[in-house]
């Protein structure tokens, strides 16, 4: 059974997405290429060994906090071909002295800031790290929440499953 599927529409129509609240959002590498690492199975424990890329984009996710004062990354793991967080926004930020912070502003420049080092790594120019579109999820409930980290927690155990699973 395949998890989550792709959502064909964008974004929630007249939803602002610079509002303080828990968002879950989807990444995927571009033609979900496994450029972030692998699925590692052992004595019953799965978890995704990150490769070189993984690792960078890991390190940019992390710093994301540091970009955004007003963002916290809650939980993330990070797939051999995508990335699932959940992302929190604890206050509107007003454009004065810096613009207003979207989702899409955020995931926006983590892609990026992780495509220009992507190309740096592999002495590329141009190359394409994601997939334009990005999935998200607003987060309305505790109850949503648990089911989201959870999901997040078991990923790499149902990666043959998963439908980012090439």
């Amino acid at each position: 059974m395949k998890h989550l599927p792709v959502r064909k529409n964008i974004r929630l129509k007249d939803y602002d997405y610079s509002q303080p609240g828990y968002y879950f959002v989807t990444i995927c590498t571009v033609n979900r290429i496994a450029w972030l690492g692998d699925v590692n199975v052992g004595q019953g424990l799965c978890s995704c060994r990150l490769s070189e890329i993984g690792n960078m984009v890991e390190i940019e996710l992390r710093r994301l906090g540091q970009r955004y004062d007003n963002l916290n990354i809650d939980k993330y793991v990070i797939m051999p071909n995508h990335v699932h967080a959940i992302i929190v926004l604890t206050q509107r930020r007003e454009q004065s002295p810096r613009p207003t912070t979207t989702m899409v502003d955020i995931v926006c420049v983590l892609k990026s800031i992780t495509t220009k080092t992507f190309n740096k790594m592999n002495n590329t120019s141009g190359k394409t790290l994601w997939q334009s579109r990005f999935h998200d999820h607003i987060i309305r409930n505790d109850e949503e929440y648990q089911r989201l980290w959870q999901y997040i927690d078991e990923n790499p155990a149902r990666w043959n499953d998963d439908c980012y699973h090439a």
